[in-house]
């Protein structure tokens, strides 16, 4: 005779709680930004997307691009999102609003919270208060950028009261696929490339860029903090939401409160 087993009425069954959720707005081309918020999800914090398209994935993204995209409707992302009861929204495209500058920016954010009733959270403004978090005024700038656009990059941080002392971007212009190609050590070698010894900090800009992972060693190299367009955002919104972002030693520096350890080498 086959035994049954039967499940008692009484057990209690342990699982861990989900506290808040994210909502994420990510270009559709864009296959980092995703997993570099998750390897910075503290417990009971969830990542939900919604995914933007409408350009094209084998140009060169210049700041007409950035600029015809991010103007684009966000309505139905906004829509999706809060179907799934997300708690801030996070825009997962750092060039698409730093193109026409701060205020813009700002009135972007503005406008995703106006649609949503909930914080939110632009990449670009994220890059700006991750640098003032950590008590840096002077940086150095690196990404995979156009010239053009990496140019108008430096000028948002400028605009910001944030002096960027040198900027490096690749010898040849990457399309997004190119980009989302890249890997931790290009991020790597790049960051050091871009050094300087009046730089505070070392900024690597671009939320499909696969910089995260190279953190670590990047701050143990150069004895400085690092700030990445996504660990910008991940640290901001977990901010908004009162949620402790602990001591991730893949969030470097800024993650880990080491913030005033500077040095020039």
């Amino acid at each position: 005779m086959k035994s049954k087993r039967i499940l008692a009425m009484s057990e209690t069954i342990q699982y861990a709680p989900r506290l808040k959720r994210i909502g994420l707005i990510v270009p559709s081309s864009n296959t980092n930004v995703e997993p570099d918020c998750m390897m910075l999800c503290p417990p009971g914090v969830t990542i939900h997307s919604s995914r933007s398209g409408g350009y094209d994935v084998e140009t060169i993204p210049d700041s007409a691009e950035m600029r015809r995209f991010v103007r684009q409707s966000v309505d139905k992302n906004c829509k999706d999102l809060m179907d799934a009861r997300v708690d801030v929204i996070a825009y997962g495209c750092t060039s698409a609003t730093l193109s026409d500058g701060p205020e813009f920016d700002s009135a972007f954010c503005r406008r995703l919270m106006d649609l949503t009733g909930r914080p939110a959270v632009t990449t670009a403004g994220a890059l700006v208060e991750a640098i003032q978090h950590i008590g840096a005024s002077k940086v150095a700038f690196t990404s995979p950028y156009v010239k053009a656009l990496s140019a108008e990059s430096v000028k948002y941080l400028k605009d910001s009261n944030i002096d960027v002392v040198t900027e490096v971007v690749f010898d040849r212009e990457l399309n997004s696929l190119e980009q989302n190609a890249l890997t931790p050590q290009d991020a790597y070698e790049m960051a050091l490339k871009a050094d300087h010894p009046d730089a505070q900090a070392i900024v690597v800009s671009c939320t499909d860029y696969r910089a995260l992972e190279a953190i670590p060693a990047i701050e143990a190299f150069l004895k400085k903090p690092v700030i990445t367009s996504n660990q910008a955002l991940m640290f901001v919104c977990l901010k908004r939401l009162n949620i402790p972002y602990g001591n991730l030693i893949e969030g470097g520096r800024l993650f880990t409160g080491q913030v005033g350890q500077t040095s020039t080498r």
